[in-house]
């Protein structure tokens, strides 16, 4: 009788442990709106273990933090001039990478550039001021991100009560890689995150057996168009891409173009010959920042970055000096693009 029931047991535990095992990753999609723009996660599981509010409300804590087009924000308050804020993780985080890029960059990835961003009616209140060359300089004085410091007790010091932050180029790629985090601490081991253009894909589509494969803008291509310049595959990299293609705004009267992209050094907002610059990083938060940096700096400066850096992965669009269009790609860039 004790032999019967014993087998039965291994019999019941036996079909137990099969169904575990056969048990498979399905595909699951959150999708949802987030700082002014739109998200999309995509990730692999046995059950669905991430919900839209627990992704909604993780956003609108970062937003609390880091986003100019809240009042309440931190960072609104800092820019107001409060200097008893506390900042939290994510604007430590956030500062920390901007002074780190800030200094590789010499200066032309600056976040205090905030005063001019405004200026050219590319801020919160989108209300451009009558610019002139001694109104720049004016305004000039306020930006450098020497001019700011995080103290100890996590308080923001700033040279100029005018100073005014804009974490702009490079809190979104940060809010993608927020979002990974989160995902991992799940349990979650495959999944691409899309947050307003920026990327981050880790693991890989196990469900479909494939690498997270993801396009790149062609940036020559007309408004109503969507073309692809590259489609490359996406495996434990963050990816942004900046460009001067889009955000762009007309003066009323004289018609001249301003793009959103603005040289700190010199104040003037200004098309370049660069098209897009498209990078990938190890965090999207880094990939934001540099995709930024080489919208402004010289090309050769880019390749001298580069040379030490090989955890950047680019793809610069420009044109040449016979307005030809031109790509230049870095080597580990090539190794990602499927042919």
């Amino acid at each position: 009788m004790e032999s019967k029931k014993l087998l039965s047991l291994c019999t019941i535990l036996f079909f137990f442990f099969s169904c575990q095992k056969e048990e498979k990753d399905r595909l699951f999609v959150i999708q949802g709106e987030a700082q002014g723009s739109t998200y999309a996660i995509k990730y692999s599981s046995t059950s669905e273990v991430i919900n839209k509010q627990s992704v909604d409300s993780l956003l609108l804590a970062f937003d609390h933090s880091l986003s100019t087009y809240r009042t309440d924000s931190k960072i609104s308050k800092i820019n107001l001039g409060d200097s008893t804020i506390v900042v939290d993780d994510f604007f430590v985080e956030t500062f920390k990478t901007s002074q780190k890029i800030y200094q590789e960059t010499d200066g032309l990835f600056d976040p205090t550039i905030g005063v001019l961003v405004n200026a050219y009616g590319f801020g919160p209140s989108q209300e451009k001021i009558d610019l002139n060359p001694s109104k720049i300089d004016s305004l000039l004085q306020f930006v450098g991100f020497d001019k700011v410091q995080l103290n100890e007790n996590g308080t923001i010091s700033k040279k100029f009560r005018e100073t005014y932050f804009d974490f702009n180029a490079i809190a979104q790629g940060y809010s993608v890689d927020v979002v990974v985090n989160f995902l991992k601490s799940k349990g979650i081991k495959n999944g691409i995150i899309e947050i307003g253009g920026e990327i981050f894909a880790f693991g890989r589509n196990n469900v479909e057996n494939k690498n997270w494969i993801v396009g790149i803008d062609d940036p020559t291509q007309k408004p109503e168009e969507r073309t692809l310049i590259a489609k490359i595959k996406l495996e434990n990299l963050g990816m942004a891409t900046s460009g001067n293609y889009r955000k762009v705004k007309f003066d009323s009267i004289t018609g001249q173009k301003y793009v959103h992209i603005i040289n700190p050094k010199t104040g003037l907002s200004q098309k370049s010959s660069m098209l897009s610059a498209t990078v990938l990083a190890p965090r999207c938060i880094e990939a934001d920042g540099y995709a930024t940096a080489f919208m402004i700096m010289d090309f050769e400066n880019i390749k001298k970055i580069l040379k030490g850096r090989s955890d950047l992965y680019v793809l610069l669009i420009y044109t040449d000096e016979n307005n030809t269009i031109q790509q230049f790609k870095s080597a580990n860039f090539q190794s990602l693009i499927l042919e």
